[in-house]
């Protein structure tokens, strides 16, 4: 079963995706991430959107420092990323480019935080489609899954 998600984010915001349950017994693994500005082929507006997706919620000096947009990835709250750029001053008026990366294999049973940073000058939001796979966990999964994301970030277990 596939469940789906769109929405907007602020530059230098940050969207929580409601996905864990008491028992954390469904996982999810992202099967398609897209990203658009919400302002294409503006006519005097270069965007630069740097969009991920976080296993973990991102403090706010991290929403405004090169952790949301210097992508790393060895880093396993890391999910996806998305780079999408406008160039309004290209000699093809509009040109852009598009690029996604999703982990697919990674599969996690915790609530998930998209962040937006537009480095391209302005203060756009950016918009998001996020497509995950639903799957049963059985105890052994769900504890492996709730044990790795504390391990990673130990505020996660409170």
């Amino acid at each position: 079963m596939i469940k789906t998600f769109r929405g907007i984010i602020d530059d230098e915001g940050q969207n929580k995706i409601r996905l864990s349950t008491k028992k954390g017994k469904i996982g999810y693994r992202i099967v398609k991430f897209e990203i658009m500005t919400n302002v294409p082929h503006h006519s005097s507006t270069d965007t630069e959107h740097i969009v991920m997706v976080w296993k973990v919620a991102r403090t706010d000096a991290q929403l405004t420092s090169t952790a949301t947009t210097n992508p790393n990835f060895s880093d396993g709250n890391l999910l996806a990323v998305g780079l999408s750029t406008n160039d309004v001053g290209a000699e093809a008026y509009g040109a852009g480019y598009w690029q996604t990366t999703v982990f697919d294999r990674e599969v996690f049973n915790q609530d998930i935080f998209i962040t937006n940073r537009d480095e391209g000058g302005s203060t756009h939001a950016c918009n998001y489609y996020l497509e995950v796979e639903l799957m049963n966990l059985s105890d052994n999964a769900a504890a492996v899954s709730t044990l790795r994301d504390i391990r990673l970030n130990p505020q996660v277990g409170g």
